[in-house]
């Protein structure tokens, strides 16, 4: 094993992740596995714990015929043709939850999440919809989505989750902040985080050697933080700072870190101060780019920093309109519609004394 520099403060024990159905030992009995996605970030971890005659998974990628087969491949391989008896999921995304019921029809394997990670689940695994809600094509024109993007959408058949995720059958077992449950032969602490997605279960060994983060926390990306139709007047971005200030009073700093993405690493304490940083900085320059009226979809530049193409334009929508939601809430912006329906955005100016 070596130690790979990624940022000052953060390493990353592994400069490379385990191939597609294959897995690496990260600490006794724990178990990363990797599988590929079919987007810009074209990969998720899930890690197995150890139960002995059984295995515990945390998170399992999403349901695809290639998903099912590399499924095989590591039940077959890494896991020694054990079953898997229970899956913890650390929220409701697609790439997290796709697996599950398959597991849990193929193996009878318990389910064990927070409240709002499986209702959320089941209900949009259920929710299959063949064309955009009213409610979706009046809050991309609020956004100021760009006007080809909007004639595309309005007319194709949008994602659905049961796309690519198994059917979510009834019955869970619910897991809520300041639980303590076994898994692996570790005692963990159960802490929730918000932002990502509401209600995010991660878990804390208490021998304070691992943190299994999901996508909470991440060695060098920021999980999106997006407002959606559901609740356009959301302020995701205010329960995702304090989360991360939460559990930052909480790390250590001898931590290793088990993202649902990117690298398994070390140096907590670092990334939950540079999480944080990143966004009051995102939001500085949020806040001069509008010196005059802009809508959301007119606020990449700031916030980004780099080119939003095609298939990261949704994405990019959704955390504008978060972050634009976030100062108007905080009374740092003013906002009014524009003739066709777009927020048009501006800086309140201030005023010294």
């Amino acid at each position: 094993m070596t130690s790979q520099a990624t940022t000052s403060g953060i390493r990353t024990p592994w400069p490379e992740p385990p191939g597609h159905g294959e897995a690496v030992e990260v600490a006794e009995g724990i178990l990363w596995i990797r599988l590929p996605l079919p987007m810009a970030l074209d990969h998720v971890n899930i890690y197995a714990l150890d139960e002995g005659d059984h295995w515990t998974v945390v998170d399992t990628g999403i349901h695809s015929k290639r998903s099912v087969a590399l499924w095989e491949d590591v039940l077959a391989g890494p896991l020694g043709g054990r079953p898997v008896g229970r899956v913890i999921l650390t929220h409701h995304h697609p790439d997290h939850i796709g697996m599950a019921g398959w597991l849990m029809a193929r193996f009878g394997a318990e389910l064990w999440t927070s409240r709002t990670a499986y209702l959320m689940a089941r209900m949009l695994i259920l929710d299959v919809e063949e064309r955009p809600t009213p409610q979706a094509l009046a809050f991309w024109r609020a956004a100021g989505m760009d006007a080809e993007v909007y004639e595309r959408r309005r007319s194709e058949r949008p994602y659905n989750f049961a796309d690519t995720s198994y059917p979510l059958p009834v019955g869970y077992t619910r897991m809520r902040e300041g639980d303590v449950i076994r898994a692996g032969g570790r005692d963990w602490d159960v802490r929730m985080g918000y932002g990502h997605a509401p209600e995010h279960v991660t878990l804390w060994s208490r021998d304070g050697a691992l943190v299994i983060a999901g996508d909470q926390i991440i060695s060098s990306i920021s999980p999106n933080i997006g407002v959606y139709p559901t609740e356009p007047e959301a302020d995701p971005l205010a329960d995702w700072l304090e989360s991360c200030e939460r559990l930052g009073a909480v790390a250590t700093g001898g931590e290793l870190v088990l993202s649902g993405h990117k690298l398994p690493f070390t140096g907590l304490p670092h990334r939950m101060r540079q999480l944080v940083e990143n966004h009051h900085g995102a939001l500085r320059r949020l806040e001069a780019h509008l010196e005059v009226p802009r809508t959301a979809a007119e606020c990449f530049g700031p916030l980004f920093k780099r080119r939003i193409d095609a298939g990261t334009y949704g994405l990019a929508l959704v955390e504008a309109v978060a972050h634009l939601n976030h100062l108007h809430q905080a009374g740092r912006v003013t906002r009014r519609a524009r003739g066709d329906g777009a927020w048009l955005w501006q800086r309140k100016e201030r005023r010294d004394g």
